[in-house]
């Protein structure tokens, strides 16, 4: 099976802190993984060291299949830390701005709002938006380019029931296209809809990596496995 994102002993430090803890991950290209943990349990901070925003205190990542490199982000689309977006612009404003960026055609602009069903707000400011409603934005921005692999950071949060199965929806297709899906939550509920794999991290260390099955065969189990999973380093 080939991985498309690869971390070998990946550690951040902030002084004292450790924040990772020598993680070893394999995200199988083609599939939706998931990153679960509670709060604070490094999630993010993986996210982040993958996508460049922040330097490993040591370890490797390998994307695609080579070395870390910054030119390999290009085939990357990411949602992080919530929306960064234009308060005063509207969607297609929004998504104008990055495709200029990205030197895209303006086409992409309009097949990303539609997949996440923001056409209809185009005149609205974002600064009217709620709070589901630039979650939505921020994907369609990740989307813009059709990337490989898309790195999503909690995408849940913020959407409503329906919502949450519109973007389940949508990530499902996109992996049916040969596409990777890499995202964090502590969800474990969507998670257990939506993922194929599943990385479980507590306390900045990667306690389970595999599928859900085989975190628990029982599905009613699956809730009790994961606490235990996750207490156990804290």
């Amino acid at each position: 099976m080939e991985n498309i994102v690869i971390t070998n002993a990946l550690v951040k430090n902030y002084g004292a802190f450790t924040a990772v803890k020598g993680i070893n991950l394999s995200v199988p290209k083609g599939y939706i993984y998931a990153l679960l943990g509670p709060n604070g349990a490094g999630k993010s901070t993986t996210l982040s060291l993958i996508l460049g925003l922040m330097k490993p205190s040591s370890g490797q990542i390998t994307l695609f299949g080579e070395n870390w490199q910054r030119s390999l982000l290009g085939r990357i689309g990411a949602s992080i830390n919530g929306p960064a977006l234009y308060n005063h612009l509207n969607a297609y404003e929004n998504l104008e701005v990055h495709a200029k960026m990205l030197h895209l055609k303006l086409e992409h602009i309009k097949t990303a709002l539609s997949s996440v069903n923001l056409t209809d707000t185009c005149n609205k400011p974002v600064k009217s938006f709620s709070m589901g409603m630039k979650s939505r934005l921020a994907l369609a921005i990740a989307l813009l380019d059709n990337p490989e692999l898309l790195i999503l950071d909690e995408p849940q949060n913020g959407l409503d029931p329906e919502g949450i199965r519109e973007l389940r929806d949508l990530l499902k297709t996109y992996t049916k296209e040969g596409k990777t899906v890499l995202i964090s939550s502590h969800q474990l509920g969507e998670v257990a809809k939506l993922a194929d794999y599943v990385g479980v991290i507590s306390d900045g260390e990667l306690v389970y990596q595999g599928t859900l099955k085989n975190l628990s065969p029982d599905e009613n189990r699956l809730e009790e496995k994961y606490m235990e999973l996750t207490r156990k380093v804290s």
